[in-house]
């Protein structure tokens, strides 16, 4: 039973991962690359959204190539991480929240195409993705008690807001997402979300909080501290992920919700 496990800014690699590396994967949507091996006594395969020496900004990213490939490897669910800035003003900087609710309104690809693999009439596997929730709550609950033994406080539950990159946004546009009650921001998870949701895949989402987003505090956050931030979520995010594995791997995770197939497949 293989996790997957997608990383993002400052997490290239797992610490004490037994891998003979990262290989390419085709996928009828191009090309991921995916490493296969074992990481605290699970079956792993972990995609790094934006590559070692992150030559992929998130305008680059291969989300649909990225999960399919993770779901023709076998995946069973997948356990995302991502740096975040803060859109909360009492939130703290290097707190970790894992995300119970979705703010994605363009439901974007980087290129702008819409986020689905339904692309065309009359494809069998089209459906529309029905959900209480976007998020598997067995796969959050597996991150929850990986933090607590990880002895990492965690935050439960937290609107995550996709933003699309690569610049950062505006106050106005970051006092919209606060209205909307958006916890924290970043560039690459809103698509992930959607993608494993269509393709029953369940998926969770830890967020590292590195700054304040534009306009949350009186003074911008020192792209130094955001750096550094950046550097100490590797950390925090492999000892909860690794605690995380066995809960995740105990019992097949349910996806959130159910995707009703028009094709009746």
């Amino acid at each position: 039973m293989a996790i997957g496990i997608l990383t993002g800014s400052g997490t290239y690699a797992l610490p004490g991962f037994t891998t003979s590396g990262s290989e390419p994967v085709l996928t009828e949507w191009g090309e991921a690359f995916v490493s296969h091996g074992s990481w605290a006594g699970v079956e792993v395969l972990h995609v790094s959204r934006h590559g070692v020496g992150h030559p992929r900004l998130s305008n680059h990213v291969t989300h649909r190539a990225n999960i399919a490939a993770l779901k023709s490897m076998g995946a069973t669910g997948v356990l995302a991480v991502t740096v975040c800035g803060a859109v909360e003003p009492d939130a703290e900087l290097g707190s970790v929240v894992c995300f119970d609710d979705l703010h994605f309104l363009s439901n974007r690809l980087p290129d702008g195409s819409l986020c689905t693999f339904f692309t065309e009439p009359g494809e069998a596997q089209r459906g529309h993705w029905i959900y209480e929730g976007p998020f598997s709550s067995d796969l959050r609950g597996a991150l929850l008690r990986g933090a607590e033994e990880a002895g990492v406080p965690v935050r439960d539950g937290g609107t995550y807001g996709h933003v699309d990159g690569p610049r950062f946004n505006t106050r106005a546009e970051i006092r919209s997402l606060a209205l909307a009650g958006v916890t924290a921001v970043s560039q690459t998870a809103g698509p992930e979300t959607v993608l494993c949701g269509e393709l029953e895949l369940p998926y969770a989402l830890l967020g590292f909080l590195t700054d304040y987003a534009n306009g949350v505090t009186a003074e911008a956050t020192p792209v130094e501290t955001l750096v550094a931030n950046m550097a100490a979520s590797t950390q925090r995010f492999s000892e909860i992920l690794q605690a995380a594995l066995s809960h995740a791997t105990a019992a097949t995770p349910a996806p959130a919700g159910v995707v009703y197939r028009i094709g009746g497949n």
